[in-house]
């Protein structure tokens, strides 16, 4: 028996795969897609519609199917689908799913027991939202969801949208300091979580954090650090100075029902509902904000283009969560990095899909598609998605590049966040005046609207002149049989400007010289391409999601050399 659990489309930047494994899964949750997709609209028509302001076909491409005609001229694409977006809640679309489909199983959390109906569930749902408003937390308010994949998480999840309080997907990794910088940056009024799970000690940490909490009346925490934090929720067990889940599923009157029936008529699709802290390769976590628009409709996307037939996996995107149905032959998602991709062709080829996005962008923007060939899986990220736009322009002069040339990818659509919480100069860095996000990826589109992803803009080395991207250096490394991994970065360099350093992670029992690598490198990549520096390391520093903070590597590497 295998549990899957995603924990977090949390990151700025991932590629993930749909596999399909002859291994039995048990699912937690089926419900999303009844949930989200069952009011898209039926069709069996192919014809793609372009708005007036394009000409046909040079900007607009169909990608109801997989483009099979290279409509683009220039590097810029307009997704197009007779396939309309959805004006609707979060809370609307579970009503309406209720409605439906009241007795049928919604989820199953096999380790905690745990079975309900649609019917069922929004009754939870329900409860659980008025007790909110109980609490005496308002519409706008923050929650901050911090735990491993529990029944809670999507009670939580749903019960905020509802109630119109933000969710908060803080890290179910983060430690002390981690946790103390989201929840003040956000302002958090409320947090659920468990006790501990594992080695995460999560009430002893916010007991450190806030050591008023054992002295104080549960839902009026007054925190010198924390100064908005009134209320800890635990999921399990009692605690002094703190809520019980329980507690809040009991503490709603006659007037808080009617209070949140009222809400119902308030809310709009376009309101703040989830925030997803980034994963702060390049400094501090970002609080990227999204809506219900943002979130449904990337949901349907995600959907239509990958989760199709009875046993498909349904993932609640944006609440961190993973859901599998028993049986016997069920896609995947999982998140990965390039370098797996060949491995991973070796064993499901056949049925391996890739996509991209960012945290900002709800998060899915280009997806591939099962019968791409071998090429396009491991090199490009798929095609662009339906209702959305993206282009590939000169970073210095925002001018759009011509097709197959590279530039930075931009996206415009409803997928697009509403910004940074609590920080409008980064929003207004990475959003332009007319809703462009700058994703800072390096990237390229062919003729079918394909992306090809070459790096990132702030990774790139700049030597003599000479733009060079660090992406292509690791790849042609990884060909290495000695290299199990291969970071690029720049190193300072009064002639130069900045000078490649090559820092290597080699396979167990192997033993490699930085002459070995150079020779390795010499008349199969560009002269000024090759590591000017090579060193050789037991780990990279990382952020809590697993990434390689480059900034952090290049000052270890400088320091390193004597620089």
């Amino acid at each position: 028996m295998h549990r899957l659990v995603l924990q977090g489309i949390i990151q700025k930047q991932f590629l993930f795969s749909f596999g399909t494994y002859g291994t039995e899964f048990h699912e937690m949750s089926d419900f999303m897609r009844l949930c989200l997709v069952s009011q898209w609209p039926p069709t069996e028509s192919s014809t793609c519609w372009y708005p007036l302001r394009f000409s046909s076909p040079p900007s607009g491409i169909c990608v109801e199917s997989r483009p099979s005609v290279p409509a683009l001229t220039t590097s810029y694409a307009h997704g197009t689908s007779s396939r309309s977006l959805r004006h609707s809640t979060i809370g609307e679309a579970l009503l309406q799913s209720v409605e439906r489909c009241p007795d049928r199983e919604a989820l199953v959390f096999l380790e905690e027991g745990i079975r309900k109906t649609f019917a069922e569930f929004l009754h939870d749902v329900d409860q659980t939202a008025a007790g909110l408003l109980a609490l005496g937390l308002q519409r706008g308010d923050r929650l901050g969801m911090w735990g491993p994949n529990i029944y809670e998480w999507l009670l939580y999840q749903f019960a905020t949208a509802k109630a119109g309080i933000i969710l908060v997907s803080v890290n179910p990794a983060y430690q002390v300091s981690e946790v103390e910088y989201a929840l003040r940056k956000v302002e958090c009024n409320a947090v659920v979580c468990p006790t501990a799970f594992k080695t995460q000690q999560y009430v002893e940490m916010l007991r450190k954090i806030c050591p008023e909490i054992d002295s104080c009346t549960p839902g009026d925490l007054k925190s010198a650090k924390l100064p908005h934090l009134r209320s800890v929720i635990v999921t399990d067990s009692r605690h002094p100075g703190m809520f019980h889940v329980d507690d809040v599923r009991q503490a709603a009157g006659s007037e808080h029902t009617r209070l949140l029936q009222d809400l119902q008529r308030k809310l709009c699709v376009d309101d703040p509902i989830n925030i997803q802290f980034t994963s702060g390769t390049t400094g501090m976590p970002k609080g990227a904000t999204l809506s219900h628009h943002n979130i449904i409709n990337n949901w349907l996307w995600i959907e239509h283009e990958y989760l199709k037939g009875p046993s498909a996996l349904r993932s609640y995107c944006f609440c961190c969560m993973c859901s599998l149905k028993s049986c016997s032959c069920t896609p995947m998602l999982v998140i990965i990095v390039k370098t797996m991709i060949k491995v991973l062709m070796n064993h499901i080829a056949r049925h391996f899909q890739l996509g991209y996005g960012t945290t900002e962008n709800s998060p899915v923007t280009f997806c591939g598609d099962p019968l791409d060939n071998e090429e396009r899986k491991v090199e490009t990220v798929g095609y662009i998605m339906d209702h959305v736009e993206a282009k590939v322009v000169n970073p210095s002069t925002g001018v759009i590049v011509p097709l197959g040339k590279t530039g930075e990818l931009m996206i415009r659509g409803h997928c697009v966040m509403l910004g940074y919480w609590n920080d409008e100069d980064k929003t207004r860095e990475c959003i332009s005046p007319d809703g462009w996000y700058k994703t800072g990826d390096i990237a390229s589109l062919d003729g079918y609207s394909y992306c090809r992803i070459e790096g990132r803009i702030k990774d790139m080395i700049i030597r003599g002149g000479e733009n060079i991207y660090p992406a292509e250096i690791e790849q042609f490394l990884h060909t290495h049989p000695k290299v199990m991994d291969a970071q690029v970065v720049g190193i300072k360099d009064q002639r130069m400007g900045e000078e490649v350093c090559a820092c290597i992670m080699l396979n167990e029992g192997q033993e490699c010289t930085a002459e070995e690598i150079t020779a390795f490198c010499k008349g199969q990549i560009a002269h000024f391409k090759i590591p000017r520096y090579v060193i050789f390391v037991d780990r990279y520093p990382l952020t809590v999601s697993g990434k390689v903070q480059k900034y952090k590597l290049s000052e270890q590497a400088e320091k390193l050399l004597g620089l």
